[in-house]
């Protein structure tokens, strides 16, 4: 399959609409995804990415029906990791000698993973490359969201190619922002955002802002997974600085895991109680035993203040809430309130080991935590529902 996106630009990519997980078993995709390959053509003939290896084959011979391999001149490798450049082998199988653009932290990547070497071309910010009638303009992205990472604009049609920035897991063959769902192309954006670009929030801060500063227009944004921003295409760049910016949102998430409920009847009071006190908060609970995890994490992006509860088991807490805030303490989230609670039958650890999680994570602690033994009573219901107005007092 391929489609023609502009008169020199053609989409050459593989739509997964089975895809359901991705980086092993670490994201979600719920919607699918993409692996957006770009193949530009002007008096020189370049290829922006490939594709992930599962589809290496397919890749190749679908290309080879768009283009006589051998007229490709260059090939852009914008960012090294596997699901962009699986296909590099068998493509370099056909067309050896032909030069692979990127940064010398791309070539250390590429070669890491495929041991091969191949005809490097290593390039910097403002190095460019001309195709012609247009250029293209490198621009080194280091942690956006690997070191090796970095986008090319290419004058004329005003394309900047972001790879893995701007960019989400959904599949569609409409191919272009405007065209689909918004509410479900934004949900992927900030979920993407939240799950992957959370810890390099400053940089993405900084690159944005050094990027706008070379006052280029931008009418299209490509990225490496999801659909070509066209209509408004720097609504995303906008959304990034927000993101970007110690985003919240008037919403206050709740996490619990649970044994058999009693956890839960105290999550559910605690909601009751900031309710009543902030009728105009959004509050949202979620198991995270039960629940997806890359989405509970949106919901901790988004959130003012993060209320975590867990059974006590064998002194510890429960696997689920401690896999979550190991991803949010990697996350490194900012500028959040954060509060714990649990049931206990016997010793009673969960709330402090959660506290000192939260707290380890960067929250800003509210209060010493709610505990209750055994199975809420309308006294302890009561207590967390006390808890709750307290802890909405603080937003």
């Amino acid at each position: 399959m391929s489609f023609k996106l502009t008169d020199s630009v053609t989409w050459v990519g593989k739509i997964d609409w089975e895809l359901q997980k991705f980086h092993g078993e670490e994201y979600s995709t719920f919607r699918g995804s993409s692996y957006n390959s770009y193949l530009v053509r002007d008096e020189k003939t370049v290829l922006i990415d490939t594709v992930y290896g599962p589809y290496a084959g397919e890749f190749v011979e679908n290309l080879a029906r768009e283009i006589d391999l051998s007229s490709i001149d260059y090939i852009i490798a914008n960012h090294a990791e596997v699901d962009h450049s699986g296909a590099l082998p068998e493509l370099m199988r056909h067309i050896p000698d032909v030069p692979i653009y990127c940064t010398p932290q791309a070539v250390k990547s590429l070669k890491g993973y495929y041991h091969k070497d191949w005809n490097f071309r290593t390039v910097k910010t403002g190095d460019t490359l001309s195709l012609g009638k247009k250029t293209l303009t490198f621009i080194s992205a280091p942690m956006l969201h690997w070191p090796d990472s970095m986008f090319c604009y290419m004058n004329g049609e005003n394309i900047l190619f972001s790879n893995d920035a701007f960019g989400h897991h959904y599949a569609s063959n409409l191919m272009f922002n405007d065209l689909v769902d918004q509410g479900e192309l934004m949900h992927e954006c900030i979920k993407y955002y939240a799950n992957i670009l959370t810890p390099f929030s400053k940089l993405v801060e900084k690159k944005i802002q050094e990027v706008v500063g070379f006052g280029l227009p931008v009418d299209y944004i490509m990225p490496s997974h999801g659909l070509i921003w066209r209509d408004n295409p720097l609504q995303i760049v906008h959304k990034y600085l927000q993101w970007a910016a110690d985003y919240q949102e008037n919403q206050v998430t709740i996490l619990y895991d649970t044994m058999w409920n009693s956890t839960r009847d105290m999550a559910e009071a605690i909601a009751q109680g900031i309710r009543r006190a902030k009728p105009d908060t959004t509050v949202k609970l979620f198991n995270v035993g039960q629940r997806d995890k890359n989405e509970v994490v949106t919901e901790v992006f988004k959130a003012k203040m993060v209320v975590a509860g867990s059974s006590t088991i064998n002194k510890g807490i429960l696997s689920g809430m401690a896999g979550v805030l190991e991803m949010i303490k990697g996350l490194g989230f900012k500028n959040k309130l954060g509060a714990a609670f649990g049931s206990y039958g016997w010793s009673g650890e969960s709330v402090g080991i959660v506290s000192k999680w939260l707290e380890e994570s960067g929250f800003e602690m509210v209060g010493n935590g709610q505990k209750a033994l055994w199975k809420p009573d309308e006294t302890a219901r009561k207590e967390c529902e006390a808890f709750g107005a307290m802890l909405a007092e603080k937003l």
